[in-house]
């Protein structure tokens, strides 16, 4: 291809000129430029399709929101999932530690306009924003966005796209000049945009592919490697170039370490792998690499969690010999830890990992950014419907998919094998369904392939203590009729193939023991456990306490880090967490708050590295009646706090 470079208006102009080209393609250094030709070749009537979390183009997402937020004659829709937003601190304790965290970690961010504007309940009549996945918690108090949420598995949405007639997407790309070409990597996000660009070369769509070139994006090789003349036109400046988002990993507790290592043995050599981001994800991770590196720890560890259960027949132990191949929609930083730990190197194809997004910290966007390419090219970013489901070249699918195991998290489970991940029974809806749907299809489309599905077996502490296994719940994300394996930190159910009464058996066996006794007398009140039913000895003692002396010698010896990965809390930071996670569990009891308080004032002189905790919260010299209350409070809970290992 040959270039005939032209500069108009502080555009740049490329018009390829050739056998065949008659395309004109733009890059442009003002997203409100993008807009006019927008408007000029669309009209008013704007169908737009942003990717799901990481890969929008933030810039032109605002930009068309200004134009049709004073233009009430444009009728802008914005079809998208996981709108991404810095955090929002409520407590004077939240505010102080974490704002000093979202400068460093997103500073440069740019806020999504329609973002704002919902949250303040100021959406334009005009202006509609319609997501399938929601940041978790971010829209439960949203009437708006709870309104014109869609419910979707994530392989569906693509065809809503199509049916809404999308006639604009605006993406996030990485950009690479060699010999003379460039090109687009559309990087993060192939899930939906690689499917969307095959129909409309078959001409089953319409739409103009905007890009914005983000310098922090790795450039991914693969179904996302575009050619410039891909994109209608590309918003290309220094003044639109930002951080990318990076939510910091979260330290993993007890519980979330003990689910991973019971997940951990149900994982088998040769087999494939799917993981979410979030604790879980992590501590799965670290405890498949401790299977892998410090073997006798792990069978050791195994069996104390067992706590003197027999355990599953599905437990594996073994170290990875032929090693594992990945299949995941989400590729979290995790996947890189197992690449390199000689856990993830069964290849398919050459390629060791698909995946159809990625999100995570800045450590895993800098890795992937400093990766030889030969190694980068044995990660390849796919459409969601390969990563998703199997109905496209299944028998190619079903070889390279052995024994695999698809792992997501829940919110909730019933006794009965129900589970529940995206919305309360009053309709509200918390995150959404996802791929989590799709892999639990696959997991019974696929020979010798299982889906786990993990939860913490309780949330809240003291008198707000609550079960996540419940008798029944007015909402179900996966039916029952669908269920395989649960894995909460007291162990492992398997349930596909069961009867009712021995599904409601070994879940009452992974509950909580504060609420097994009520969860069995609705059980046997149902008519669906037998009256004589008694727990069996080893499933009495289902108590945090004993997950964490369980863990504790392990975690003296650095097997289970709090941050296996990575981390970008600062050690002042790390010191704070596991104190202001002691506050917020206290302040549930009135009793545990109490005791922190006599404790605080009768504390001795707080030791540097207290003294450091105090002042990072502006705490080392009170001034008011609030900062001396919390001053008394933290010194007890740093006092108390196990330190993050």
């Amino acid at each position: 291809m040959r270039c005939k470079v032209v500069t108009v208006a502080g555009n740049i102009i490329l018009n390829e000129v050739g056998v065949g080209a008659a395309k004109m393609q733009q890059v442009f250094q003002s997203a409100e430029a993008i807009v006019d030709r927008i408007v000029a070749e669309v009209g008013k009537t704007i169908i737009l399709g942003l990717p799901l979390g990481l890969g929008k183009a933030n810039h032109i997402a605002n930009a068309l929101y200004a134009r049709a937020a004073a233009d009430p004659s444009i009728r802008l829709t914005i079809f998208t999932a996981l709108t991404l937003e810095k955090p929002r601190p409520s407590s004077l304790l939240e505010k102080r530690f974490i704002g000093p965290v979202i400068d460093r970690l997103f500073g440069g961010y740019p806020d999504l306009a329609y973002a704002t504007a919902l949250h303040a309940g100021a959406l334009p009549p005009n202006i509609e924003v319609n997501e399938f996945f929601f940041l978790a918690g971010s829209w439960l108090h949203s009437p708006q966005a709870q309104q014109n949420y869609i419910a979707a598995n994530y392989t569906h949405a693509f065809n809503y796209l199509l049916a809404r007639g999308v006639n604009v997407v605006a993406q996030l790309v990485a950009k690479s000049e060699a010999g003379g070409e460039t090109r687009y990597s559309v990087s993060c996000n192939t899930d939906i945009t690689v499917d969307l660009l095959k129909a409309r070369a078959a001409g089953r769509a319409s739409f103009r592919l905007i890009g914005q070139v983000n310098s922090e994006l790795p450039f991914m090789p693969g179904d996302g490697d575009l050619p410039a003349s891909e994109f209608d036109c590309v918003l290309d400046s220094p003044q639109t170039d930002f951080p990318l988002f990076a939510p910091p990993a979260e330290p993993i507790s007890d519980s979330k370490y003990a689910i991973g290592l019971h997940a951990a043995g149900l994982v088998r050599d040769g087999g494939s792998l799917q993981i979410g981001i979030g604790q879980i994800g992590d501590a799965l991770a670290q405890s498949l690499i401790l299977r892998e590196r410090d073997n006798a720890d792990f069978v050791a560890l195994a069996r104390d969690l067992a706590n003197g259960a027999p355990l599953s027949p599905q437990w594996q132990s073994s170290r990875f010999e032929r090693g594992l191949y990945g299949v995941s929609e989400m590729f979290v930083e995790a996947f890189i830890a197992l690449i390199n730990a000689g856990v993830l190197k069964r290849d398919v194809d050459g390629v060791l990992l698909h995946a159809a997004f990625f999100l995570g910290p800045k450590s895993c966007y800098r890795a992937l950014r400093d990766m030889p390419l030969e190694q980068r090219r044995r990660i390849q970013m796919k459409a969601v419907s390969f990563t998703n489901e199997v109905y496209e070249d299944f028998e190619a699918k079903r070889l390279a998919r052995a024994d695999a195991r698809f792992v997501n998290n829940a919110m909730m489970a019933t006794l009965l094998g129900a589970v529940i991940s995206d919305g309360l029974e009053n309709g509200r809806v918390v995150s959404g369904v996802g791929g989590q749907y799709n892999f639990v299809a696959q997991a019974f489309a696929l020979e010798g392939a299982r889906s786990i599905l993990t939860l913490e077996s309780a949330r809240g502490s003291g008198r707000k203590a609550e079960s996540n296994i419940r008798w029944s719940y007015g909402h179900q994300t996966i039916p029952r009729h669908l269920r395989d394996v649960v894995v909460t930190e007291y162990g492992v159910a398997d349930l596909r193939g069961k009867s009712d009464h021995d599904v409601i058996a070994a879940m009452l066996c992974i509950a909580d023991s504060r609420f097994q006794a009520d969860l069995m007398a609705k059980a046997k009140d149902a008519g669906k456990l037998a009256k004589t039913y008694e727990l069996p000895a080893w499933a009495r003692d289902n108590h945090a306490e004993r997950i964490a002396r369980t863990l504790k010698p392990y975690r003296e010896r650095g097997l289970l880090p709090s941050f296996p990965f990575s981390t970008d809390f600062d050690e002042v930071e790390q010191r704070l967490i596991p104190a202001l996670q002691l506050l917020k569990s206290a302040s549930a009891s009135p009793m545990d708050l109490l005791a922190l308080v006599r404790d605080g004032l009768f504390a001795s002189a707080p030791s540097p590295q207290h003294a450091a905790a105090l002042a990072r919260l502006g705490l080392d010299r009170p001034t008011t009646l609030a900062e001396r209350f919390y001053r008394v409070l933290l010194r007890a809970a740093l006092k108390q706090a196990t330190p993050l290992s």
